[in-house]
């Protein structure tokens, strides 16, 4: 499942702008009043200002080429800091034949390097933010997720690996939606799984809104 396009809101877009341009060396590709987006690979990863009392904040993963994993964490390290548990700062995923870290940016959104060996991705030249694929995972938060899993089914997306009322994965090693149930702790943090409206545009599919809680809106078929 290709992720061309994410759309995100955040309270604090000035400090996350600098981020993404000074800490992980993306290029601005586009700005306006009150937004700005990056291309990260295949992805163009699009931050809307919001001004509500909670923050909102989301889970993004970012594909890397497996062979780069110790040297995207080396990095990743001499630029910011990385989330721990129980003093480590990367995890395997047996079941996913996967590596991955984690970390943070200032509107508090958990991002994620992985890389997945099952993936062929060849790399030629030393890391840098040019080798990011793109967005491999969206953290889609729920009150009911097998229903909104259905709905997914129903659009042409399928479940992918574990099947639950709390965690349920859709799409496949390219592209993942995450979906959880609210209030679960996300991995390889301090932060529970809240709902905040979101976008997404796949590949093949169309345009993918979760406007609230619980409800999915499809919108277009149509993909440049």
């Amino acid at each position: 499942m290709i992720i061309k396009e994410v759309t995100l809101w955040t309270g604090n877009l000035e400090k996350t702008r600098s981020y993404y341009r000074d800490k992980l060396e993306l290029e601005i590709s586009a700005e306006a009043p009150g937004q700005f987006a990056v291309q990260i690979g295949t992805t163009k990863v699009t931050f809307h200002a919001i001004d509500m009392p909670e923050k909102p904040y989301y889970h993004l993963a970012f594909n890397i080429p497996a062979q780069q994993f110790a040297e995207a964490k080396a990095w990743a390290k001499s630029r910011l800091t990385l989330n721990e548990v129980k003093g480590e700062d990367e995890v395997f995923f047996e079941s996913w034949n996967a590596h991955a870290f984690y970390f943070e940016d200032p509107s508090g959104n958990l991002l994620e390097f992985i890389a997945r060996h099952n993936l062929e991705h060849p790399a030629e030249v030393p890391f840098s933010a040019s080798a990011l694929l793109g967005v491999s995972e969206v953290g889609i938060v729920t009150d009911e997720v097998l229903p909104l899993v259905r709905q997914l089914n129903d659009f042409g997306i399928p479940s992918w690996g574990e099947v639950s009322e709390g965690f349920t994965p859709v799409g496949d090693e390219t592209g993942l939606g995450i979906v959880v149930k609210r209030g679960r702790q996300w991995f390889f943090s301090n932060l529970n799984a809240e709902f905040y409206p979101l976008e997404m545009l796949v590949e093949g599919i169309g345009r993918l809104s979760f406007p609230e809680l619980n409800v999915v809106n499809k919108k277009t078929n149509d993909i440049d």
